[in-house]
């Protein structure tokens, strides 16, 4: 079970709209802000060039447009090609004008976020972390403790959102675990993330992985457990209207 990842900025997003599907374009057009605007656009865009990469779809514009994400009732992104539900899952952060996309395939619970490392309050690690993880946070030094803490965060919101659910649940149902190993000289690190709510009394498990580059924490977990994500490149022709998505 591959997982893909692919990041893209408002640059890579092209100028015209004939890439949204019918249904899309009506979405587009009903929102009023000019952020809300460029982030959606962002994320269909992130969300469709990773799709077709793991799908083997077309890459050209009319096949783009028959890719729809929608929102199922809980919210979480649900994925149609032609009308049809597509053979995928994936999940979709966006931060700072950086969208980013995971992809695996269908059935695989699987959630993705991006964190700028930046401060938090005492109060702010108090009302949202858990007794363990607050201890992690404190053995850290004055250095280390604004990248742990967009872990941690980071950690969360991927997990809840494989959960389908996203910060509806208490953040403190789940408690993030990182290695800080990097795996094959990736910048990938393992992360572990337990989910200590519902009916489950040992919890469930997601695993994944973390990185740091750039000031951005970036965290991607699944079940059943992924390997190491693979990045995604892709090279949009304006002029011949084409996408040309490689794996790298």
């Amino acid at each position: 079970m591959n997982v893909y990842w692919l990041e893209q900025t408002g640059a890579d997003v092209p100028a015209e709209n004939d890439w949204l599907s019918a249904n899309e374009a009506v979405c587009l057009n009903s929102m009023r802000f000019a952020k809300r605007r460029a982030d959606w656009r962002l994320g269909r865009w992130t969300a469709k060039c990773a799709l077709s990469v793991t799908l083997e779809m077309p890459a050209h514009v009319q096949a783009l447009k028959k890719i729809e994400i929608r929102p199922a009732p809980s919210g979480a992104p649900e994925l149609f090609f032609d009308n049809q539900p597509a053979a995928a899952t994936i999940s979709l952060s966006h931060r700072s004008g950086i969208a980013a996309c995971a992809v695996g395939i269908s059935g695989v619970e699987i959630g993705c976020d991006l964190e700028i490392v930046e401060p938090h309050s005492d109060a702010f690690v108090a009302e949202y972390f858990t007794i363990e993880e607050q201890a992690l946070v404190a053995r850290e030094s004055a250095a280390d403790r604004h990248r742990i803490l967009a872990l941690l965060w980071s950690g969360k919101e991927s997990a809840l959102k494989a959960l389908r659910a996203g910060l509806r649940l208490d953040t403190r149902s789940v408690i993030v675990i990182p290695w800080i190993v990097s795996i094959n000289r990736t910048g990938w690190n393992q992360l572990r993330v337990r989910y200590t709510g519902g009916r489950c009394t040992e919890g469930r498990v997601f695993h994944g992985f973390w990185q740091h580059a750039d000031n951005i924490v970036r965290t991607v977990v699944a079940a059943p457990p992924p390997p190491i994500p693979l990045k995604i490149r892709t090279n949009y022709f304006d002029s011949a209207s084409r996408l040309k998505p490689v794996p790298c």
